[in-house]
């Protein structure tokens, strides 16, 4: 791996635990093995990772009890992105970003999140009350028929560099007006990310987040150490902080500074 990395604060913007003390959901006929915060840990030492956002996964639905598990037991550093019905009420959202919750979930690609019919009054309201924004797991040929939704919200970002290459004018679109974009799970895309982080960038420095996608569930290949190699030689020493630690920490809203948790932290 670079030792460029180590030697910078990472804000690994897009994670998963799973923890089969809280309940899980099979999704087509998928249970994900666990994944605990050690394993997370265990896994990332080296990285310099000093915060990060726990993804929620269709898998677990709208349960919250592992999620405020995993935020507690990692740290203020961390923040929580989860899926909840439209039905949730505003004091259940208040509670969720006293544990350190700070975005919604739409799961537009395996489903367990509230519906795309929910999208804009969900999105509003969850912003609204804990100023939460939103993420959309979704491939990006079928953002023109959200484009203008999206758009209006007050913040949204997309994973996966938006799963295909032939999406990527529109995802330049929404770029443009401020969506952000996560540079992860490069084992499940159907595009060049150097090509596409390279096109973010260029259209707004400010826009790209990274993150491992660790543990890299049903993805063909997991993340490995040279993806964030690829990273770093790819958004150049101008954006390299930002893309690894400013950009995401901002997004998140994070009040607290980078926290290395990992040997390079003495290093």
């Amino acid at each position: 791996m670079s030792n460029r990395i180590p030697q910078r604060s990472v804000f690994d913007a897009h994670l998963h635990i799973i923890d089969p003390r809280f309940p899980l959901i099979e999704n087509d006929g998928y249970l994900p093995p666990a994944f605990s915060v050690d394993q997370y840990r265990e896994r990332v030492t080296g990285f310099g990772i000093g915060g990060g956002a726990v993804v929620s996964g269709s898998f677990q639905g709208f349960d919250q009890s592992y999620l405020r598990d995993a935020l507690a037991r990692l740290g203020p550093t961390y923040a929580g992105v989860t899926q909840v019905p439209a039905t949730v009420t505003d004091e259940e959202i208040t509670e969720l970003d006293a544990a350190g919750v700070r975005a919604v979930r739409f799961n537009v690609r395996r489903g367990g999140s509230a519906t795309l019919d929910e999208l804009d009054r969900l999105a509003r309201r969850v912003h609204d009350v804990a100023g939460w924004h939103t993420e959309l797991y979704i491939d990006a040929r079928t953002l023109p028929d959200l484009a203008s939704t999206l758009a209006a919200l007050p913040a949204v970002s997309i994973d996966h560099l938006g799963l295909h290459r032939d999406g990527l004018r529109h995802l330049l679109k929404l770029v443009e007006q401020g969506v952000k974009v996560k540079a992860t799970g490069f084992g499940r895309v159907d595009l060049d990310p150097a090509d596409v982080m390279t096109a973010i960038v260029k259209t707004n420095p400010a826009a790209l987040m990274v993150g491992t996608d660790l543990p890299s569930t049903r993805a063909r290949r997991p993340f490995v150490d040279e993806d964030f190699e690829l990273i770093a030689e790819t958004v150049g020493e101008e954006h390299l902080d930002a893309v690894l630690w400013g950009n995401a920490a901002a997004f998140y809203r994070l009040a607290a500074g980078p926290e290395r948790t990992d040997a390079a932290a003495d290093s």
